[in-house]
């Protein structure tokens, strides 16, 4: 009874002090449009990315904007052939300007993709842009989507402004797991406390990071996170800590085109960072796997079990309603992402997935396979931004 009651008090303080995780309606901030546009650099890190750029790398070329802006795209040592396929789609579709570039293999301390977009960032600073986006190779922009990005920074006076893109849901795993991976990184980083001045919230989804350069450079971007495994979240802590002010919020004209049709893709996607995120301490994934029980798992075992046995109707009652409330804190991401009611109900099912993800991530990473990523492995990843 009490362990159910200890979730049903988790419940109510997540819905109410949480930040409001729950609400999908932190979108771009209101915004004007400059009376002079910024030049800026567009800076893409791809390996082995040829099945997606088809579809990601004309949207960014097409991008109408007003200003100046250049894409870099940086074939971090693919064998697929991604840097002659951006070539002929340049050559194809035309647009912006793009220059590909080569950085080679990253050096001992180095994640490849962060040694990828340090390579862009070189190459564009050699322009002298005011603003950088970072996006991922797999990431469609509607063709307003630049031009929004930066009136939104210069009006609200934002040194960082990223969009949480909008992941693809269309397979059976896809419509069970996607949602709910937005969703738990939100409880973990509420948006609206990120862009509080002064917070110690900071977060930011690597898809789509639109950056100031004078800020790129105070907080040493990329050398300073250049180990880091969850890049963008180690990105935005640089950047506040440097005295930046960020933003992050959901998208509705940037979208992920990569499929993960299968359970052992998404499996692969969050488990090759999750223990990173624990920053590889036994007693926080201890701790985690006992509040995602304690949470996610115990209202819905003390209500079934207490209409089982007809015993426990407290314990019941409790569990049904945190069990009620964990149910309507999700509804509000499945209808952003478009999907039906009758999947609320089962977030503790994909719950019960992400903990296991978590373990086996744990288990990966001890045994010397931990981060492993299109054939790079990070036996020991680390997030925690340089000092030195």
């Amino acid at each position: 009874m009490w362990i159910a009651f200890g979730s049903l008090a988790a419940w109510l303080w997540l819905l109410l002090c949480q930040g409001f995780f729950w609400r999908t309606d932190v979108r771009l901030p209101a915004r004007e449009e400059p009376a002079e546009w910024p030049f800026v650099c567009v800076v893409v890190p791809a390996r082995d990315e040829a099945s997606v750029l088809p579809e990601s790398l004309p949207s960014l070329l097409a991008q109408d904007y007003p200003g100046r802006a250049e894409v870099f795209l940086v074939d971090d040592g693919s064998s697929d052939g991604t840097g002659e396929l951006a070539r002929e789609l340049a050559r194809r579709h035309g647009g912006l300007p793009l220059t590909v570039g080569s950085p080679g293999e990253p050096p001992a301390g180095w994640t490849g993709k962060l040694w990828a977009v340090r390579h862009g960032i070189g190459l564009a600073r050699a322009r002298g842009p005011e603003y950088l986006l970072l996006t991922d190779a797999d990431i469609a922009h509607e063709p307003g989507s630049l031009r929004e990005l930066v009136a939104a920074a210069r009006t609200g006076g934002l040194d960082l402004v990223s969009l949480m893109a909008r992941l693809r849901v269309e397979s059976v795993w896809e419509r069970l797991v996607v949602p709910a991976f937005v969703y738990f990184f939100a409880q973990l980083y509420p948006f609206r406390r990120i862009a509080v001045d002064g917070s110690r919230t900071a977060a930011a989804a690597g898809g789509c990071v639109l950056l100031r350069a004078d800020a790129a450079e105070r907080a040493r971007i990329p050398d300073a996170i250049r180990h880091a495994v969850i890049d963008d979240v180690a990105l935005a802590k640089a950047v506040k800590r440097g005295g930046g002010r960020i933003w992050l919020g959901l998208a509705d004209r940037v979208d992920s085109v990569r499929p993960y049709p299968r359970l052992r893709d998404l499996w692969r996607m969050v488990s090759r960072s999750a223990y990173a995120q624990l920053r590889h301490s036994p007693p926080l994934l201890a701790g985690t796997v006992a509040g995602l029980a304690l949470v996610y798992l115990v209202p819905p075992v003390a209500l079934l079990a207490g209409l089982a046995t007809g015993a426990a109707w407290a314990a019941a009652a409790a569990g049904g309603l945190a069990w009620v409330l964990m149910a309507a804190t999700y509804l509000p991401m499945l209808r952003y992402y478009g999907q039906p009611r009758w999947l609320a109900p089962l977030l503790p099912v994909t719950a019960f997935l992400y903990l296991l993800m978590t373990v086996d991530s744990a288990v990966q990473h001890y045994r010397g396979r931990g981060a492993a990523w299109k054939g790079r492995t990070y036996a020991r990843p680390d997030t925690a931004l340089d000092e030195s």
